[in-house]
């Protein structure tokens, strides 16, 4: 059951297109980081470390994907590294409070994104009424 579960991860992941990529990097990192809250309360240190820097490696996958030509660009990578500095105090810490807030602004950048994703479609699909 677990081999064919991967094997689906697998497929998603090789065939979405960009946006959802991003919308899959987002909720993994929102997914890591209730991980690591769940870990720090149950004071198991190595999970919640994994897990803190699975969160990490997500907000570094998206600082490289910034297209830095625009300047919402750098301001979201001003954000990216505040959020990377917030995650590295909360594992030092054990501070869930810390997780929670950067939980937060990866659920609006989420939620952001997801609308991002639908007015696109809607624009695409009114596009292709035209043609």
């Amino acid at each position: 059951m677990n081999k064919t579960y991967e094997a689906y991860q697998q497929v998603s992941v090789t065939t979405a297109a960009p946006g959802e990529l991003v919308l899959m990097l987002y909720n993994g990192c929102i997914k890591f980081i209730k991980i690591a809250k769940n870990a720090m309360l149950e004071e198991n240190i190595e999970k919640k470390h994994l897990n803190i820097t699975k969160a990490q490696n997500i907000i570094n996958e998206l600082i490289v994907t910034l297209n830095m030509d625009y300047e919402v660009s750098k301001n979201m990578r001003q954000l990216y590294d505040y959020m990377n500095r917030r995650l590295i105090e909360a594992n030092i810490k054990n501070d869930t409070a810390i997780l929670d807030e950067v939980e937060h602004f990866v659920e609006e950048f989420r939620d952001t994104w997801k609308e991002v994703i639908k007015i696109t479609r809607k624009n695409q699909f009114k596009l292709g009424e035209t043609v």
